[in-house]
């Protein structure tokens, strides 16, 4: 009977830590494999830039019940594959309080995520917006050449980057007085 009990104790306690496990190991592997069009980052841009170009359209959304105005600054750009695109995005507080925001993102289609890689992004921290405020959000990016090498990917043309802001679940700490 005791032997019965800790059996069921230890498959109650290990179902829960992989209850509290499975977002971050689903984050992690999302971003080693693209999965989702999920996005890549890198410190350095490629060594090769291809002659063949690739549409690279841009998508904004906001989360429901924040109060915020968040759009693309240009609807596309055309770029190398390997080249580094440089776009930005437009968001507004329209409320009369301080709002703290996070962007997530994916590319569609989703099978090129492996391939699109942000070198720096206004998506990899929280936005402190003061009532009022509108901020220029800048994304800096590139498409790998091995997108061609892919049978998967080697005919896309065009890939859309979208993002959805939401309010952040560390806002409190982000708008606490420093000190």
């Amino acid at each position: 009977m005791a032997r019965t009990a800790a059996i069921v104790v230890g498959v109650v306690v290990g179902m829960t830590g992989m209850a509290f496990a499975a977002v971050p190991l689903y984050d992690a592997f999302c971003k080693i494999t693209g999965y989702g069009g999920t996005t890549q980052e890198a410190d350095t841009a490629p060594d090769q830039v291809l002659e063949r170009r690739i549409e690279v359209r841009f998508d904004a959304n906001v989360a429901p019940g924040l109060p915020v105005e968040f759009a693309p600054s240009q609807i596309n750009q055309t770029l190398r594959i390997g080249e580094t695109g440089l776009a930005f995005y437009t968001v507004h507080n329209n409320s009369d309080q301080p709002i703290v925001a996070r962007a997530t993102y994916n590319v569609t289609p989703h099978m090129a995520g492996p391939y699109f890689a942000k070198l720096e992004c206004f998506c990899f921290q929280d936005k402190v917006l003061a009532p009022g405020e509108t901020a220029e959000l800048p994304v800096v990016y590139f498409v790998d050449p091995e997108i061609v090498t892919d049978s998967d990917t080697a005919e896309i043309n065009t890939l859309t980057l979208s993002y959805t802001f939401f309010r952040s679940t560390d806002a409190d700490a982000a708008l606490a007085p420093a000190g």
